[in-house]
């Protein structure tokens, strides 16, 4: 029996659950979630590594996560605007994924719209069904099937796991016949060091409010592992002073909650113990700068690494900690 394999990017308005999505059909956490819209910035590649079973053929879904299509008033947004059409290149299945719970509005119809500009095949994925009125189902499928000719249009519930296995059957069956891309024991590109950058935004987004989660990013400075532990140092930026005073909180008791709360996940994730040192720094409207925007990009801190993820350091100026 032949093999399937293809690249299958998500769309969809933030909190749609385009990253609940993707960690639970790659069964393990590479997207980091909060409640808070625009926690995505950047295309996250997950990899589900789909068996064989009667009426469906084995194979290779590699998924690629966007970030939620939005108006972009700023530099970081138009390059994460940047990020979802970049995804749009070369796929071979698009996955509109709306909250059925919410009406429907013209930001979903943008979506809808890149989907039909970037053509080929397309799922409607109706989302959150688990706390939907099943008796508004059937008309909704009925809207949004008016609006484009989905091949499918499936109802699920990815943080519930409601309609996943029939959403896989119908991935895999639109994929054409491929390679093996990754090998059968990866499930993202990204390297663990990235991935504990995000891991920290993460639990800086779940512990602050207002302005401060959207004015910070987060950049490992140190990634060093031993056989035993995991040395990290990494810099959180915000745009200003007083956000860095509620990041650090007082008597540093802020940046030791966020601190901890990562440390926790990051051992988790590598299997060792974590030293974790965090530094807040300022850099004024870090968000409308180009050149920062762009040294935030992962693939790119990686060829200045020299493509490796796993050893460097620069001290951050001015830090505290």
């Amino acid at each position: 029996m032949s093999f399937k394999s293809g690249y299958v990017s998500i769309i969809g308005r933030p909190n749609a659950g385009k990253s609940t999505l993707l960690n639970a059909l790659v069964g393990e956490k590479i997207a980091i979630v909060t409640q808070k819209p625009q926690t995505t910035r950047n295309r996250i590649l997950g990899i589900v590594h789909v068996p064989a079973r009667k009426g469906r053929q084995a194979g290779q879904v590699i998924l690629i996560d966007t970030p939620g299509v939005h108006k972009p008033d700023s530099i970081l947004n138009k390059k994460m605007m940047q990020e979802v059409h970049d995804a749009l290149e070369d796929r071979d299945l698009i996955l509109v994924i709306v909250d059925a719970t919410q009406k429907f509005g013209t930001g979903d119809q943008f979506v809808i719209d890149l989907a039909k500009r970037a053509g080929g095949k397309s799922f409607l994925l109706l989302n959150k069904i688990d706390v939907l009125d099943k008796q508004k189902l059937l008309p909704l499928i009925e809207q949004y099937s008016k609006l484009h000719k989905f091949d499918e249009i499936l109802p699920i519930s990815a943080a519930k796991g409601q309609g996943l296995d029939k959403l896989l059957d119908a991935i895999v069956k639109v994929l054409p016949d491929g390679p093996r891309f990754f090998p059968a024991d990866q499930v993202t590109d990204q390297p663990e060091r990235f991935l504990a950058a995000e891991i920290v935004r993460e639990k800086v987004l779940q512990h602050t409010a207002q302005e401060v989660p959207y004015a910070t990013t987060v950049v490992v400075e140190q990634y060093k592992e031993e056989p035993r532990l995991t040395r990290i140092a990494a810099t959180i930026f915000c745009e200003r002073d007083g956000q860095k005073r509620i990041l650090i909180g007082k008597g540093g008791e802020m940046l030791k909650k966020i601190g901890t709360a990562a440390r926790y996940e990051i051992e988790r994730m590598t299997g060792t113990k974590v030293f974790l040192e965090l530094f807040v720094k300022v850099r004024a409207d870090w968000r409308q700068s180009r050149h920062f925007v762009e040294e935030l990009d992962w693939r790119k801190q990686l060829e200045q690494l020299g493509g490796n993820a796993n050893e460097h350091r620069e001290d951050p100026e001015d830090a505290e900690e």
